[in-house]
Formats: C-alpha cells, sequence, structure tokens
C-alpha cells in the first residue's frame, strides 16, 4: 500500500547532502538564539491595556445564535458554531482544506498519544476503506493506554506537579489513575483543593503543599490554575488595569487562611492540617494597627450563573449526575442485599457492559461507585478535607461558575490546536476577551454537559475540521497571523519535548533491542577511585566514586563512543505509578522510582561499595585510576511520558521546552535554541536511532532483499509518515552510497530526516 501523505514546505527543497542539514539545522536554530525565530509567528510588541465592558449574556440571543449555526452544512457543530461566529466578525477569508488522511494520522497520534505512528499503523489507516475511519482512530487512541501517559503530562504541567517535591510522586501517579478511571475534570480539581493528610500518602495535598501552604500563594495559584484568572497583583494593591481589588484577593485567599504546612521534626514527615484560627488577617498590614486586623472572611468575587437560572447546559448536566448517582445507588443497594464484595459486583456490571456493548470500555459508573463504597467505609479513604476549602472547591467547580469549564477548555484548545481563544491561556480578563467568545461557549457548554469529562473534550476537538485544517504558506506574515487567529489554517507546532523524545524512539525502534546480544561488544576506560594503598580498612579497594568516558575503540567508533556520556542526558528515573499508589495505600509517604537504566553487574557492586564507603571515608585517602569495561552496546529506552518530572536541567526534556514547574504561568518554550541543535546533531538516542539494528525491518530490505529504493521507501515512512519523491530517492541514494558500508549509509541518512524540521514540527 504506498503512502499519500503530502509532503512538508519544510521538505520543498530536497536534501542534498550530509553537511547541508547540519549547516540548516544550525542557522535555523541560531536565528531562534537571536531572537529571530521564524516560527515565532505570535510575537507582537507590548500594547497598553484599555479597559472593556462586558457585554451581559443574552440567553435568548445564544440559543438564536446557535440554532442558525445547525443550518449550515459543513463540518461538525463546533466548526458550523465557529464559522458563523467568523462571518458576524467580517472575516472573509477561505479556510484551509482539512489535511490528507497520512497528515492527520501523524497529527492525531502525536496530540493524543505523544508519538507519531509505527509503519504498520499507517499502512493500516491507508487500507481501511472506512469513510468514518478518522473518528475510528481518534476512538482508538483515545482508549489507549498512552492517552492517560500523555494527558498526565498536560496535567502535570498545568498543576505544577514536581516529582521531587513533597508526596509529587505520588500526585502524578494519582493523577494518572484518575486520568485512567475518567475521573471528571471537577472532581479531580475538587480533591486537589480541598485535601489534608500526609505527603505521599494523600497524593492529591501535593498541591496544596507544593506551594507550602501559603494561603497568598495559594489564592492566586487556585484562581490562575483553576479558572485562569491573574489576582496576583492585587495581593498588595487594587488591580490597576482589571476589576480585582485587594479586598477581593484577602477573601479569597481566606479560604486557605486555615490551613497549615507542618513538618514532624523527627520523622521528617511533611503534613497539610487545618487550624482552628486563620493567618489572613483584614486589613493588610501596614494598613492598621496589629489589634485592629481580625481574621478575614472568605468570600468568593467572580461572578457566577444567577441560582434562579438553570440554563440547558446546567440542566444536562443535572440530568446526567442524578443517572450516575441512581446507577450507583443501586449498585450500592444490590451489594447490602446479597452481601457480595463491591469489587465482585463491579465485575460483574463491567461484564455485562461489554457483552452490550460489544466491546471493552471503562465503566464510569462502576468506577465512582467503588469511590462511593470507600467514602461508606467498606474501605477507608486516604484522605481527610477541610471545611473552608471545600466550600471554595465547591464554588470553584460549580457548572455555574462560567471560568472553571471555559478555562480547561481554552488549555486543552490550545495544546491541541496551538493557540488559545484566550491567548494567554491563563489570562481571562475583560481587557483580553476571547477572540471567539460564541465558540468558547458552545465547547464550554459542551464540556459541562459531558460531566467535565476530558476524553469528550478532546474528542469534540480533534473531530473537528478546524483541528485537521493545514497549515497556510507563502502569505505576508500578517496575512497568516489572520488566518490562524480566525482557526481558517493552523499553526505551526513543534512537538513537546516528551512527544519528540518518543517519536525518535519510535522511529529509531528503540522501545526494545534491536541487535544481537554481543553483536555490538565495546570496549571503554573509565576513570574511577580507588583507594589508596595504606589507607582505610582493608577490603575497600575498588569504589565506583563517578564515572567519566575516557577512551574508545580505535577506528570509526571513537566518534560514537565519545557521545555515549550523553546518555544520562536523555534517559531519566521512571515513576512506577503503580507502586506509588499501592505504597499510598499503605500510607507510605516515601515514594519509590526505579531507574530506566538496567545497571551491570559491577556497577551494582560498585554502588555498593560506595554506600560502604560513606560509613568508613574517614582516614581514607584516593587515587584516580583508569578501569577497562567492557560493554553490549545494545541500549533500550523507555517513554518520557513516564519519566520522573521535571527532568533535570540538562535532560532532553527540559532543553526541549518542559519548564521546572515553578513559576506560577511559566508555559513551554518551544523557540529553538543552539543546545537544541547540538542534542539532535551529536546526542546518544538520535545515534540509536539513526543505527539500523538486525531485529527491525530495515535491515531485512537491506540484507536480504537488497532492495535499496524500498529501504529509504521505508526510512520515509517511518521516520516522516510519507512516500519520497523521486528527486529525495535519488539524493537518498547519493547519501547512502558516501559510505563504504550500505547499514553506516543508512544510519547517515535516517540521522538527516530525524534532525529535518519536518520531523520536529507537527504536519
Amino acid at each position: 500500500m504506498g503512502f499519500s501523505r503530502s509532503r512538508s514546505p519544510f521538505h520543498q527543497r530536497s536534501l542534498t547532502v550530509k553537511r547541508w542539514s547540519i549547516l540548516s539545522a544550525s542557522v535555523c536554530l541560531s536565528l531562534g538564539v537571536l531572537g529571530l525565530s521564524v516560527f515565532d509567528a505570535h510575537a507582537k510588541p507590548p500594547v497598553a491595556q484599555k479597559k472593556v465592558e462586558k457585554a451581559p449574556v443574552d440567553p435568548k440571543a445564544e440559543a438564536a445564535f446557535r440554532e442558525q449555526a445547525k443550518k449550515l452544512t459543513s463540518g461538525t457543530e463546533l466548526d458550523k458554531v465557529l464559522a458563523l461566529e467568523n462571518t458576524e466578525r467580517g472575516i472573509k477569508a477561505d479556510a484551509m482544506p482539512v489535511v490528507d488522511n497520512l497528515t492527520f494520522l501523524r497529527r492525531v497520534y502525536c496530540d493524543l498519544v505523544g508519538r507519531i505512528p509505527t509503519n504498520e499503523e499507517a499502512v493500516a489507516f491507508e487500507a481501511d476503506q472506512s469513510p468514518a475511519k478518522r473518528n475510528e482512530i481518534i476512538d482508538r487512541l483515545i482508549a489507549d493506554e498512552r492517552f492517560v501517559d500523555r494527558w498526565t503530562v498536560f496535567y502535570a504541567d498545568m498543576f505544577r506537579l514536581r516529582a521531587q517535591a513533597d508526596g509529587g510522586g505520588a500526585a502524578l501517579a494519582w493523577v494518572h489513575q484518575a486520568i485512567a478511571d475518567g475521573m471528571p475534570h471537577d472532581e479531580m480539581s475538587r480533591r486537589l483543593i480541598t485535601t489534608n493528610g500526609k505527603a505521599g500518602a494523600a497524593p492529591e495535598v501535593a498541591f496544596v503543599l507544593g506551594d507550602n501552604a501559603d494561603p497568598m500563594i495559594l489564592a492566586g495559584v487556585t484562581s490562575q490554575v483553576f479558572m485562569g484568572v491573574r489576582i496576583s497583583c492585587a495581593q498588595c494593591h487594587d488591580h490597576p488595569f482589571d476589576v480585582w481589588t485587594q479586598e477581593n484577593f484577602y477573601g479569597f485567599a481566606a479560604y486557605f487562611g486555615k490551613t497549615q504546612r507542618i513538618e514532624n521534626q523527627f520523622t521528617r514527615t511533611i503534613y497539610a492540617k487545618e487550624n482552628e484560627r486563620s493567618t489572613v488577617l483584614w486589613p493588610p498590614e501596614g494598613k492598621a494597627k496589629p489589634d485592629e486586623r481580625k481574621p478575614m472572611k472568605p468570600s468568593f468575587p467572580f461572578d457566577t450563573v444567577a441560582a434562579n437560572e438553570t440554563p440547558e447546559y446546567i440542566a444536562r448536566f443535572n440530568a446526567l449526575r442524578a443517572k450516575q448517582k441512581a446507577e450507583r445507588e443501586a449498585l450500592l443497594a444490590k451489594a447490602g442485599e446479597k452481601g457480595s464484595d463491591v469489587d465482585d459486583l463491579l465485575a460483574d456490571a463491567s461484564e455485562n457492559e461489554q457483552k452490550a456493548k460489544g466491546k471493552k470500555q471503562d465503566d464510569a459508573i462502576t468506577k465512582q461507585a467503588k469511590q462511593d463504597a470507600k467514602d461508606l467505609n467498606i474501605k477507608a479513604g486516604l484522605y481527610v478535607t477541610s471545611e473552608w476549602r471545600t466550600q471554595l472547591a465547591e464554588l470553584v467547580t460549580s457548572p455555574r461558575n462560567r471560568f472553571f469549564a471555559k478555562n480547561l477548555v481554552n488549555r486543552v484548545w490550545a495544546d491541541l490546536v496551538g493557540r488559545g481563544i484566550v491567548d494567554p491561556i491563563d489570562d481571562f480578563s475583560d481587557n483580553n476577551p476571547p477572540s471567539h467568545p460564541k465558540t468558547l461557549d458552545y465547547i464550554a457548554d459542551e464540556f459541562v454537559a459531558s460531566g467535565y469529562d476530558l476524553r469528550t473534550l478532546v474528542r469534540l476537538i480533534v473531530s473537528s475540521q478546524v483541528y485537521q485544517r493545514a497549515h497556510v504558506y507563502g502569505l505576508a506574515e500578517q496575512d497568516q497571523q489572520d488566518l490562524e487567529k480566525s482557526f481558517l489554517a493552523t499553526p505551526m507546532r513543534r512537538m513537546l519535548s516528551e512527544t519528540l523524545y518518543d517519536s525518535i524512539i519510535t522511529a529509531g525502534h528503540l522501545f526494545d533491542v534491536k541487535h544481537s546480544p554481543g553483536k555490538n561488544m565495546k570496549t571503554t576506560w573509565k576513570l574511577s577511585q580507588m583507594v589508596k594503598p595504606g589507607t582505610g580498612r582493608p577490603g575497600l579497594a575498588l569504589t565506583a566514586m563517578k564515572f567519566e568516558q575516557k577512551m574508545a575503540m580505535n577506528g570509526p567508533e571513537m566518534d560514537r563512543e565519545e557521545a555515549a556520556p550523553g546518555l544520562d542526558l536523555e534517559k531519566g528515573i521512571e515513576i512506577n505509578f503503580g507502586k506509588v499508589l499501592a505504597n499510598a495505600k499503605k500510607e507510605e509517604s516515601k515514594v519509590e522510582v526505579e531507574e530506566m537504566r538496567v545497571m551491570s553487574k559491577e556497577e551494582i557492586e560498585a554502588e555498593r561499595m560506595r554506600a560502604q564507603m560513606q560509613t568508613q571515608r574517614r582516614g581514607v585517602d584516593y587515587i584516580d585510576r583508569y578501569v577497562k569495561a567492557t560493554f553490549d552496546d545494545n541500549p533500550k529506552f523507555g517513554s518520557s511520558l513516564r519519566m520522573s518530572s521535571p527532568a533535570a536541567p540538562e535532560h532532553f526534556l527540559r532543553v526541549f521546552g518542559q519548564t521546572d514547574r515553578e513559576i506560577l504561568g511559566e508555559t513551554r518554550d518551544h523557540a529553538p535554541n543552539m543546545r537544541q541543535a547540538l542534542m539532535m546533531l551529536n546526542g546518544q538516542l538520535i545515534h540509536e536511532a539513526s543505527r539500523v539494528g538486525e531485529f527491525e525491518p530495515m535491515h531485512a530490505v537491506l540484507a536480504e532483499q537488497k532492495n535499496l529504493d524500498g529501504a529509504i521507501k521505508l526510512a520515509y515512512r517511518e521516520i516522516l509518515t510519507r512516500e519520497p519523491t523521486a528527486d529525495e530517492i535519488r539524493e537518498a541514494k547519493t547519501i547512502i552510497a558516501a559510505q563504504k558500508d550500505q547499514f553506516d549509509g543508512m544510519a547517515d541518512f535516517r540521522w538527516i530526516l530525524l534532525n529535518c524540521n519536518e520531523f520536529r514540527f507537527l504536519p
């Protein structure tokens, strides 16, 4: 089956030689260092803010607008709402067409499961003749385990979860499990806001402890993270550009006024607990005498839908939750009548559900019933809640609070489409109105009516023509920006750092070993510290206090072995989510992680001796010695989506934009820089992905079939998800022929494809 994906304009000029690729990458990335990135399409000079009066929402006019949108004939209902709103805004430009099947496949794989499709997956999709195959692949990917991994990264960025923080690893594992279980966004948010307890044992408490349970910080974080509203500026004075007053801020911070972070001085265990007295006092310090400052009464300063109004989306939401509650109560009643274990009943319900629908499917009702059973002390709960923060969580997550749903919708939209309807994504303000308020309202209403279901929201967006539209090229920069701001064309997006990492692994067949054991034995010399004779205790001869690769085999292997130290910059620590949660259930606060790289026996022994040395260091002198080491150069890599995050500052993921999640409002930096160029040109991950292993299809095409044209086509399919042109095949042959060994030549060629812009940017 031939591939038909169109070529990206990144490849309008065909490759010539390897040096051209290196030069191209260096020039492009140097522009990024100088602030002249050709990809920064949305850069704009700062402008003075102007107060914009908020127009009241007319429910009748909104209903009439949506009825008019339904009469349009093209696209999903979301597309129709957007098209009509563009018409009302006077936008007359034509929308870009939707992309071809393989371009769509590559885009949706990267966005939903965090990697490019394999050649086999692409061939199967091309062969599928179903007119609904795009929606079918969307459903399949949303049900994939990697969807949970990919969107755990999204939530970890949003909630600023840090594995290294108090209980951070358990929090990441809890979010991962919550997404896997289909926990609604409102419930997840409520638990993060309300939970007290021990770090690690109560995973959700990491959100509060992440900012040391400081009421002032938590007020700004809660407003910005869960509602997209920046009120932190009002902490010291009334907001200069927005409606928020200092009293608004203090009233909001008062919900956290009784919350305190405590560290046990003996066990070093961290807790969040409630005090009897609030620490948030009004008036602020310095504006009144100390004895005049009193505990501030909590108040919610955000506008909500009036209690005597029930819009259609709230009615649908209430009906859904009532139905779910009735089904859960029926299951619990059945458990009480028969004395059955809740897990047995849930298993029966799940089996019946599968028989009825003919496929395996998560049942949100049964999962919630299980949680209700825990709440009824069938199994003890792991968290306790704060009364004031419970009130706050109910107000924040209420369907009457329009900010809550719009905030997540806007964040997911920006993640998938490339630009928020409100931009920046966390600045909902009268001074920064949405570009398409009716479209945002429509998606938010559907999200609430779905019961705040993440998968429903993602499906709604990626099924639309808006998501599936092509990029625009060849226009003046302003014209291009106008099309992208109107969502008539999709902005150019670079892969997330995790997606890029996993896509390199996918293209290079590195999720498992790809060489025969012993086929790539190599010898290196490592600098180790040894105990100087006559000092220390006998038996402490060789201790691997640090390893530094200094020498490799002679010949062409030298350059490759010199890159080996970079391995630690591209691998990392993987969190075993299941193990972490199991420990949390046992109320163990220590988060256990496992290293992705399997240690050799020699390294394990060195680690053991290193630990032993820590207790016997006194009176010991050391000398440096080079130690010869032989190893099988046959690595495999794990998914970056499961790595402890944020990664170390020098790690691949951080170099390509992952933040440290410390600063509120910090977003990923997708601007190119020289460190990225060096890591892609010389990194161990790219080097290993380029090599041809005996266990991958490429080896058979070259060695057994001796089909060079077929091998070149396979390289394009596996790396760029498309067929090469005749010119590209011809130039690839020139590159491959530059090496005496055809496998080395193919490695050079794959290295070029992995380094091209077309690979790094979404089609």
